[in-house]
Formats: structure tokens, C-alpha cells, sequence
């Protein structure tokens, strides 16, 4: 690998042919920034500023609020700092959902402060049942597993990206692969690398098979991915 991968999911897909992505409507706060203090005494989230867009949607389409304010958040952000890009939201709620199910896989799920809890721990990359074999390169100090590598956290990242890209979204101080607001502008920046434009069919894939190699996994977030912005559109 050229680079290290992000995710290690690979849901049976169903079939799709990837062109224009249904891209759901932009996010619109009050006032964005990249930089960010909550007020004394409270738990405030940066992403808070999309509470009143992330609410409704986040309803229709069964995504947690906290989700749905990160990912807006992070097509944000990423269209100030990396405009070049053209992430939108519904990229990276598609991968949420066939990596983590939005933080709630096996029995998960997305605090208040966007922590998912207990937090997710994929299976050792040890080269068995066709997973990759990748041996521990942290330490255990993200994954718990001084052996092999682990997918950790929402966004399922590897520890070797995670320490080359993660970012601090929330202003708390942690880069924490475990929280959705961190995970989320993460991965954004992931995807974004080497100059990509994912507002075309040949980046937008690009971005995803970084992500993770198999071509059942870049169909699978295709057709989630392409679903949200499609219900995000209508009633």
C-alpha cells in the first residue's frame, strides 16, 4: 500500500454504477470557524452551530444528532481550509454507516458529547477470514492489541492513519479516534489527501478506495452515500 488505509469494512454490496452522487443540501450555520472555546462550564461542541440543520435530518434519516452536526461540520470546515476538495456530508455519513452503523455497532452508542461507548474495536488484522494482515504498530495504545492492528472508533481507523491525520474537531484538547466530531473532520482530511476533487466520479473513488481496497466496499458506500443525499432532497 502506497499509503495507510482508513477503514477495513467489506459488507456484501449490492450492485451500482457510481455517477453524479445525490450530494444532500449544504450545511448553512450561524457563523463557522476552525477554531473554537466552549464557554466556561459547559459542554458545548463547535459542530453545535448546525444543531438547527442537523435536527430535522438527522430524524429523517435515522442518524444520530451528533453525527449528523459532525459530518455537516466537517464539510465545513474542510470547505474553508481544502475548497478544492468539494467533500459534502453525505460522503462521509456513507462511510459511518457501513463502517459503524454511526457509532452504534455492536451495541454502541453516540453520547452527547459525541463519544461512542463502548468504544468500537474492530477484529485483529491477522490475515484470517480474508482480513488483511497488518501487525501492531502503535503499541496498543490506540487498538489495545500489541499484537496486530485493530480498525478503532466510529469512522473505524487504523492506528498508523490515525496518527498521521487525526484532528481535534471539538476543541477539547484529545485527539480521540473514539469521538465522532474528531473522526469525522479526520476523515475528511483523509479523504481530501493528494489533491483529491470528489466532486468527480474519478476522485470521489479514488478517496473511497484509499479508504478501503475492495470494490464491494466503494459500492456500498456508493449506494449509502447516494441514498442520503437522495432522502435528504425530498419530503
Amino acid at each position: 500500500m502506497a499509503e495507510p488505509q482508513a477503514g477495513t469494512s467489506a459488507p456484501p454490496p449490492p450492485t451500482a454504477t457510481p455517477g453524479a452522487i445525490e450530494t444532500g443540501e449544504a450545511p448553512v450555520p450561524q457563523q463557522p470557524t476552525t477554531t473554537f472555546t466552549p464557554p466556561a462550564g459547559t459542554q458545548q461542541r463547535p459542530s453545535d452551530v448546525l444543531a438547527a440543520w442537523a435536527g430535522p435530518r438527522a430524524v429523517k434519516l435515522a442518524i444520530p444528532p451528533v453525527a449528523m452536526q459532525a459530518y455537516g461540520y466537517a464539510e465545513l470546515i474542510t470547505a474553508r481550509t481544502t475548497p478544492g476538495c468539494k467533500l459534502t456530508w453525505t460522503t462521509l455519513a456513507g462511510i459511518a454507516k457501513i463502517e459503524s452503523d454511526h457509532g452504534r455497532t455492536n451495541g454502541s452508542l453516540l453520547q452527547e458529547d459525541g463519544k461512542s461507548v463502548p468504544p468500537i474495536v474492530g477484529p485483529p488484522l491477522d490475515g484470517q477470514s480474508n482480513r488483511q494482515s497488518i501487525k501492531d504498530t502503535d503499541g496498543g495504545a490506540i487498538d489495545t492489541d500489541k499484537t496486530w492492528d485493530r480498525a478503532v472508533g466510529p469512522m473505524q481507523f487504523l492506528p498508523s492513519t490515525w496518527k498521521q491525520y487525526g484532528v481535534d474537531a471539538d476543541a477539547d484538547g484529545v485527539t480521540d479516534v473514539n469521538d465522532i466530531d474528531d473522526a469525522s473532520l479526520t476523515s475528511a482530511a483523509y479523504l481530501c489527501a493528494n489533491g483529491r476533487d470528489l466532486s468527480t466520479v474519478e476522485g470521489w473513488n479514488a478517496a473511497i478506495h484509499a479508504y478501503n481496497i475492495p470494490e464491494e466496499y466503494r459500492t456500498a458506500v456508493f449506494n449509502a452515500t447516494n441514498d442520503y443525499g437522495r432522502r435528504d432532497r425530498t419530503g
